[in-house]
C-alpha cells in the first residue's frame, strides 16, 4: 500500500472497503506499521494492538468478500485516547499512579466502535488525568507535534492529534473536560467535536462527571461526523445520557450556512491572544461573512471569567481521585499536576458548594446569550504553538495550568456543544484554531459551519507537512 493511504479521509476509505477497493487487512498494517514509524520521534501511542487489530481486520475482510452487512465504520482504523476504557487493555489515564491498571470492560464508545466494524489498533497518550492542556506525563513521556516535534500537539488528547496529524489513523477518539479535544485539535490542525454533555456517554464514570466528554478528532470535520455518529447516543449506564435523537451530523456536513447568526467574541472580555492569532482568526470571520453569515462582534461575553467555577470542580474531582497519592505518594505524579490538585483539596464545602450555584448562574447567562444568535465563534487558544515541556505560555505566566486556555472551558461549564476546525496558519508555519460554539443540543450548527469553513479553504490547506509528501 502507497503512502497516498496516510492522507485518505476515513469517508473514502469507508466508500473504498465497501467496493472492495481497499483491503481491511492492509489498511490496518499500514496504520499499524505509521504507528510504528512515528513513536520514536513522536510518541502519541500508550498501548498499541497489533494482534487485536489485525484479528478484527480480517474479521471485517472476511465480511466484506462473503457480501455480509457492513458495519458503519467497517474496516476503518481508530485510536482511543488513554482515559477511555478498552475492555482487557491498559487503562492508566497518563498516571504512573494507574500504571498496572487494565480496564475491565469496554467503554460505551469503544463498544459502538466494535459494533460498527471499526479497528482500534491502540490507546493514545493524555497528560495525567487529563489535568494539563500540554503533551507530557511521568508515565509515557513526551508527545510531539507532528507539524514541528519542538512543539506541543495539545492536550489532554495529546497523542490523538499527534498520530491523525501525522496520518496513522484518519480519526481518534479523545476526550474534554475543558477543552482537551478542541486544544489539541487547534494545535494540530484537525477537527474535532465535543457533544452536548452527555450526547457521547461516559462510562465508567469520569474523574471529573460533570464536565467529562468523549468525541471525535479527525483531519476534516465531516470525518468528525462520521465519527460522532457512530459513537453518539443513549446509554443508561451514564446518568447524564442524553436521550433524545442524535443529530444528522453527517448531513450537516454539507448544509448552507447562510443566515446563520454569529457572535463572533476575539476575547470573551478576558482572554489576551497574540496579533497573529487574532489576524487568522479575523479572516476566517470575513470568510464566513462571505458565505452568508450574519456576524456580530461582540467583546464582551460573559461577566467575568468562569475560570475559578471550572477549576474548583475539575481538580476537586481528580484530586479526590488522587488523594491517597496527593497526600501520601506525591512522587508518582506530575509535580504541576500535584500543586494544583492540592489546591483543590484544600477548599471547604461552604466555598465549593457556592461555586457550583454560581456555576448554574453562569450556565443561565450563556443561555440567555444563544436566543439572539446561533452560534459563536473565537480563537480555540491565545496562541498558534508551545514549546514542549513547557506547561504555560511565558507571557501569560499568571494564569494556572488550565485557565491560559481561556477560550475552552466555559463550555464545558455550559454543556453546550463545541468543535474546532482549522481556521489557518499564524506566522511561525503553525495551525490556528476556528472554535465554533452552538446552543443546546445544536450539534448540527456546530458542525455545519465547521465543514463549510473548511469547504470554503484551498485544497489540504491545513495538512500537516508530515504529509504533504504522500499528497
Amino acid at each position: 500500500m502507497s503512502a497516498e493511504f496516510d492522507t485518505l479521509s476515513a469517508v473514502e476509505l469507508k466508500r473504498l472497503i465497501a467496493r472492495k477497493d481497499l483491503s481491511p487487512v492492509e489498511v490496518t498494517r499500514r496504520a499499524l506499521e505509521a504507528a510504528e514509524a512515528t513513536q520514536s520521534a513522536l510518541n502519541p501511542f500508550s498501548t498499541l494492538m497489533p494482534e487485536a487489530a489485525l484479528k478484527a481486520a480480517t474479521a471485517a475482510e472476511d465480511a466484506v468478500m462473503r457480501g455480509q452487512p457492513l458495519g458503519f465504520l467497517h474496516g476503518i482504523p481508530v485510536s482511543v485516547k488513554d482515559l477511555i476504557a478498552v475492555g482487557g487493555v491498559t487503562y492508566a489515564s497518563g498516571s504512573k499512579a494507574m500504571a498496572n491498571n487494565i480496564a475491565a470492560a469496554d467503554a460505551p464508545a469503544v463498544e459502538r466502535l466494535r459494533q460498527a466494524g471499526a479497528i482500534i489498533i491502540g490507546k493514545t497518550t493524555t497528560s495525567e488525568f487529563g489535568c494539563k492542556p500540554v503533551g507530557d506525563n511521568l508515565l509515557t513521556g513526551i508527545t510531539r507535534n507532528p507539524w514541528n516535534p519542538d512543539k506541543t500537539p495539545g492536550g489532554s488528547s495529546a497523542g490523538a492529534a499527534a498520530s491523525i496529524a501525522a496520518g496513522v489513523t484518519p480519526f481518534g477518539i479523545g476526550t474534554d473536560g475543558g477543552g482537551s479535544i478542541r486544544i489539541p485539535c487547534s494545535f494540530s490542525g484537525l477537527a474535532g467535536i465535543k457533544g452536548h454533555f452527555g450526547r457521547v456517554p461516559v462510562w465508567p464514570v469520569s474523574a471529573t462527571p460533570t464536565l467529562a466528554h468523549v468525541g471525535p478528532m479527525a483531519r476534516s470535520m465531516q470525518d468528525a461526523a462520521l465519527l460522532f455518529s457512530a459513537i453518539a447516543g443513549y446509554d443508561a449506564r451514564d446518568p447524564f445520557s442524553v436521550a433524545g435523537p442524535v443529530p444528522d451530523v453527517l448531513g450537516a456536513a454539507q448544509a448552507s450556512v447562510k443566515g446563520m447568526r454569529i457572535a463572533y467574541s476575539p476575547t470573551f472580555g478576558y482572554a489576551k491572544p497574540t496579533p497573529e492569532v487574532l489576524e487568522v482568526i479575523e479572516r476566517a470571520v470575513r470568510t464566513l461573512e462571505d458565505l452568508g453569515c450574519e456576524v456580530e462582534q461582540v467583546d464582551k461575553l460573559f461577566a467575568k471569567d468562569p475560570m475559578d467555577l471550572w477549576t474548583a470542580e475539575f481538580y476537586a474531582g481528580v484530586g479526590i481521585k488522587l488523594r491517597d497519592f496527593v497526600e501520601n505518594k506525591r512522587d508518582m505524579l506530575d509535580p504541576a499536576v500535584a500543586d494544583v490538585l492540592e489546591g483543590a483539596l484544600s477548599q471547604d464545602m461552604r466555598s465549593y458548594y457556592t461555586k457550583v450555584f454560581e456555576r448554574y448562574a453562569f450556565r443561565d447567562e450563556v443561555r440567555t446569550l444563544f436566543e439572539t444568535y446561533d452560534a459563536v465563534v473565537s480563537p480555540v487558544l491565545p496562541v498558534s504553538s508551545l514549546d514542549v515541556g513547557v506547561n504555560i505560555p511565558p507571557h501569560l505566566s499568571d494564569r494556572n495550568l488550565v485557565s491560559w486556555v481561556y477560550y475552552t472551558y466555559p463550555f464545558n461549564l455550559t454543556g453546550q456543544p463545541a468543535g474546532s476546525v482549522c481556521a489557518g496558519i499564524a506566522a511561525d508555519g503553525m495551525p490556528v484554531g476556528l472554535h465554533i460554539v452552538g446552543r443546546a443540543l445544536g450539534e448540527y450548527d456546530v458542525v455545519r459551519l465547521g465543514a463549510a469553513y473548511e469547504r470554503s479553504q484551498p485544497l489540504n490547506y491545513n495538512r500537516c507537512p508530515a504529509l504533504r509528501g504522500a499528497a
